[in-house]
């Protein structure tokens, strides 16, 4: 079993930057690939930025260039770094892992932390 804890959400200006954090716990398991995830109210969830299996780093084309995900293995946590926000990217953020346990590959989620970005 896997627990991914958010943090770091909030409400900020337009133009502003926020640091979201997800920490891993659990044993028994090899992470396979990380990353967030948002939801805004009457949409469906979608990808902002992940460390692929392949070992690639994936951005949403809305976020190039204004997010940077990060991560500390040592801490088994996954950082996105959010500046330039702007009112769009308001949203119900999520953490996210894939792993693989004894052969089998599961998907985990956080429990989400909300940004809300002011005009």
């Amino acid at each position: 079993q896997v627990q991914l804890v958010e943090s770091g959400g909030g409400l900020v200006q337009a133009g502003g930057s926020l640091r979201l954090s997800c920490a891993a716990s659990g044993s028994g398991f090899t992470t396979l690939a990380r990353g967030w995830y948002r939801q805004a109210p009457g949409k469906q969830r979608e990808l902002v930025a992940a460390f692929t299996i392949d070992g690639n780093t994936n951005y949403a084309d809305s976020v190039k260039g204004r997010f940077a995900i990060s991560r500390d293995s040592a801490k088994n946590t996954v950082y996105l770094q959010m500046t330039g926000l702007q009112p769009e990217d308001t949203a119900a953020y999520y953490c996210n892992a894939v792993v693989d346990s004894w052969r089998i590959r599961s998907t985990y989620w956080g429990q989400g932390t909300q940004v809300t970005v002011s005009s």
